[in-house]
């Protein structure tokens, strides 16, 4: 009961740490890929925020199943480290014993990963999606970005500008291009800002500037100076959201003949086995010899953890490819992955070992 209880309490403290370590690393490449989108223009800076929730919304399960993973792989490899498994296996425990109190500690892990898979992963996919289509068609000056063109397709416009003053929103030294009435139309201002009108339509109010109209050199060709002039800007078309399988709920899924739907469907049901197996892969591999090396068993879970995955994704195209079928995927994979779970725990427990040696004389 004594060992059972620090047992937990190791797990619980590593698997916070690892956790919040890998959320960071999540939250890092996810930060530097979105602001690298509004830097470009192609995502509002205001919705960086709403879209990093989603986008890590729809990894916690992968993220929780390593989480799990290397919390158990850890924890009982730094037992075997400080002699504290001898001190378990001579009173009387074997290594089985250990399935009871880890798996009763990943339950809640387990069912997390469950719901994560099957429901909140393809929700937050669907409203991130949803929510890029929003941003997409709400043309404003927010998605202006100095020294950088940018197009609004609705209204024929674009609009370069050198500097933005964030605290009135005024923007310096505006170049305007567009195409009225078949005519090329070019207008440089000194300043300019966004004005919104009682009905909702939004004003790009340029003040001090030239207005070219017409083509040079052309009859038509006109010249005028203003002090003030606005201009229209449109909202964007909202385009219809993409076809992803990822955002399409589960129920769908299951109602789906499709072959992509099925590969699609299994990968969200091997996600929660997949990881009740790598907390079982974890008990054999965390056995840690000292004469061949204390880090060894880490490498060879690394290892281990790879070939799962990269065979899982395998599995997916061959079934999105209409050659296997998803319960013929399921039994395959992870009655390998099963086998595999066996045969460690076997070794770990036979006392002899496997291969016959050899008596000195």
């Amino acid at each position: 009961m004594v060992f059972r209880r620090s047992l937990v309490r190791e797990l619980t403290a590593t698997a916070v740490a690892l956790f919040l370590v890998l959320l960071g690393i999540l939250f890092t490449n996810l930060v530097l890929r979105l602001l690298a989108r509004a830097a470009g223009g192609t995502v509002a800076p205001e919705g960086v925020l709403a879209l990093l929730g989603f986008n890590a919304l729809f990894y916690f399960n992968i993220l929780l199943s390593v989480a799990l993973f290397l919390t158990v792989l850890l924890t009982l490899s730094r037992w075997y480290r400080d002699s504290e498994m001898i001190v378990w296996f001579t009173s009387g425990q074997s290594l089985t014993a250990w399935l009871k109190p880890i798996l009763w500690f990943a339950t809640p892990f387990l069912l997390a990963i469950v719901v994560l898979s099957l429901w909140l992963s393809p929700w937050a996919e669907a409203r991130r999606l949803e929510y890029e289509r929003q941003l997409e068609s709400r043309e404003e000056l927010s998605l202006l970005t100095p020294g950088l063109f940018k197009e609004f397709r609705q209204a024929k416009l674009v609009v370069f500008i050198d500097s933005i003053n964030t605290l009135d929103g005024t923007i310096r030294n505006v170049f305007l291009h567009s195409i009225d009435s078949e005519k090329d139309v070019t207008t440089v201002a000194r300043s300019g800002h966004l004005e919104e009108a009682a009905n909702g339509d939004r004003f790009i109010v340029l003040e001090d500037g030239r207005r070219y109209e017409g083509t040079p050199g052309s009859a038509d060709f006109r010249t005028a100076e203003f002090q003030r002039l606005g201009r229209r800007i449109e909202p964007a078309e909202v385009r219809a959201l993409p076809a992803s399988l990822k955002a399409t709920s589960t129920d769908l899924l299951v109602i789906a003949d499709g072959a992509p739907e099925r590969a699609e469907l299994f990968w969200r049901i091997s996600v929660p086995i997949s990881a009740l197996l790598l907390v079982l892969l974890a008990i054999p591999l965390s056995y840690v010899n000292t004469r061949m090396g204390r880090s060894l068993n880490l490498f060879t879970a690394l290892f281990m953890y790879m070939l799962y995955s990269n065979c899982l994704n395998i599995m997916q195209s061959t079934i999105a490819q209409g050659r296997l079928s998803l319960v013929a995927g399921l039994l395959i994979i992870h009655s390998l992955a099963a086998a595999v779970v066996v045969v460690l725990f076997l070794k770990r427990l036979a006392v002899r070992g496997w291969l016959p040696r050899r008596r000195l004389a």
